[in-house]
């Protein structure tokens, strides 16, 4: 099978022998992946001999499971989430509790943006909105629209903010109210928006390690507020002005309580759903759910759709056009006439 790897900053495809199915695990043949920008882009630069895999979100159709496997069948169609099972590649080997099935009417490229819904909600559960609470989300890019599109559809108000006008124009259209490129605009309205209070929460979906941007939301947020990290951003920050608000700064894990964890990925064993309410797989059925619902529209921020062959072009594109580029979903086979 062809799979995808950075080497030495470039993009491979390479061939690797076909994964076996086993007990807890499912083979997934794959119809489509989306990447990931800030994770991937960051790994691609990594100067390493040894090869590096990329991708962790996709979706396809079950080949095989193995035994213990019981929520899906050879087959149906499924959501898949989670490096290093989940990469750009032919042929997946996933544990069970990072498969979910797809109901018929969940669009396939839509669904294969799993992996970042499943962390787009974690972010929001990091932050730990009530009804009617603030959230300002800083950088647009596939992931803060996702985050801002699950907020939006919990009833909180809705802040993004991102220096690339084609993304907030891409949020305004979603229907997100209170969309900037601009942060002097964002500031003076920013009492108006929140009553003069600040936001409950920040969100910072930002890579590029800003050493300035922790200071910035402290000023953003309402006494004991709270900012959660999502992107790669500098842990430098002042402490007095943390001090003054009593904030809490939080970093969000990828998806969720389980992930990285042998005995719920690999073992498949479970947390119990009154101990851990909302695991890594628990999220990725509500991603799943949401989209059933029709409560976010992916589709839209879907700007290329490349086959596998040409995966290096979306690198290229982050690199030197990201205002032309948001969300790249990678093509396999005759995706088209499958899923």
């Amino acid at each position: 099978m062809r799979a995808v790897i950075a080497r030495e900053g470039s993009v491979e495809i390479i061939d690797l022998e076909e994964p076996a199915v086993e007990a807890n695990y499912v083979l997934v043949e794959t119809a489509y992946s989306a990447i990931s920008p800030g994770t991937e882009m960051m790994l691609k630069d990594i100067r390493s001999h040894e090869p590096i895999s990329l991708g962790y979100s996709a979706m396809g159709q079950v080949k095989e499971v193995g035994a213990g496997i019981s929520h899906v069948k050879k087959g149906d169609r499924v959501a898949c989430y989670g490096s290093p099972f989940v990469r750009h590649a032919e042929l997946l080997k996933v544990p069970k509790h990072l498969v979910a099935p797809l109901p018929e009417q969940v669009d396939a490229q839509e669904a294969a943006h799993v992996g970042l819904g499943t962390i787009a909600i974690h972010a929001l559960r990091q932050a730990d909105l009530r009804f009617g609470e603030s959230v300002l989300v800083v950088g647009l890019g596939i992931l803060g629209q996702i985050v801002c599109q699950v907020a939006q559809a919990s009833a909180n108000i809705v802040i993004g903010i991102d220096r690339v006008a084609e993304r907030t124009e891409k949020l305004t259209a979603s229907g997100v109210r209170y969309v900037f490129d601009q942060e002097e605009d964002m500031m003076r309205n920013l009492s108006d928006i929140t009553g003069g209070a600040g936001v409950d929460a920040v969100i910072l979906c930002v890579g590029g390690g800003n050493s300035e941007m922790i200071d910035k939301a402290l000023g953003w947020i309402r006494d004991k507020g709270k900012l959660i990290i999502v992107g790669d951003v500098s842990m430098v920050f002042n402490r007095e002005l943390m001090f003054q608000k009593e904030a809490q700064i939080l970093i969000s894990r990828a998806g969720g309580p389980g992930r990285y964890l042998g005995d719920y990925e690999k073992k498949g064993i479970d947390y119990p759903i009154g101990l851990v309410r909302w695991t890594e797989g628990r999220n990725m059925a509500e991603y799943i759910r949401l989209l059933t619902e029709r409560k976010l529209s992916i589709a839209p921020l879907i700007s290329h759709i490349l086959p596998l062959e040409r995966i290096g072009e979306a690198y290229d594109l982050y690199r030197k056009a990201p205002q032309q580029v948001l969300g790249v979903v990678v093509r396999y086979g005759d995706s088209s006439n499958e899923c």
